[in-house]
């Protein structure tokens, strides 16, 4: 039997629920990269996963606290669409074949952060080992998030 260490998932699994909502309070903390930010535009802003599905689990974030759709206005609506579309850009630097794009909506439709909306944009890629949560409650990471911040904003910068 072959055994595959993940330790960094021990913070998610015991941590707790937090205080407040991060996608309100890691903006303003002025330590993007500690709380991997990539980009603060006008009315939303992307943020890598801290516990992702994949390498480069980007989500795009409105700033206003709503879990309804509906209530984005015009402006919030475009750029978060727009933010979408730069993540799948940017991520091509780590030549994904395809990508998940989603949003889930309410506890019941799967949302970890049920009252806070965001896009999930996650690269895939052909053979990936995105199996082994289903055979061995077991994810494979073959990355550090630090190093994927590092890749992903320096792509930023040139896009």
């Amino acid at each position: 039997m072959k055994t595959l260490w993940a330790p960094w998932r021990i913070e998610y699994i015991t941590g707790g629920k937090k205080e407040g909502c991060i996608f309100c309070d890691k903006p303003k903390e002025g330590n993007d990269k500690k709380n991997l930010i990539l980009y603060k535009g006008e009315t939303s802003f992307i943020i890598m996963n801290r516990y992702p599905y994949s390498n480069g689990h980007l989500m795009a974030v409105p700033y206003r606290h709503i879990n309804n759709m509906s209530e984005l206005d015009h402006k919030e609506r475009l750029e978060l669409m727009n933010l979408t579309t730069k993540c799948i850009e940017i991520l091509k630097v780590m030549n994904p074949d395809g990508f998940n794009i989603g949003m889930n909506l309410g506890t019941a439709g799967g949302a970890g952060i049920d009252d806070h909306l965001h896009f999930h944009i996650v690269p895939r890629w052909n053979g990936d080992t995105n199996f082994m949560p289903l055979i061995a409650d077991v994810k494979v990471m073959p990355e550090y998030l630090e190093d994927t911040y590092e890749t992903l904003s320096e792509q930023l910068k040139n896009n």
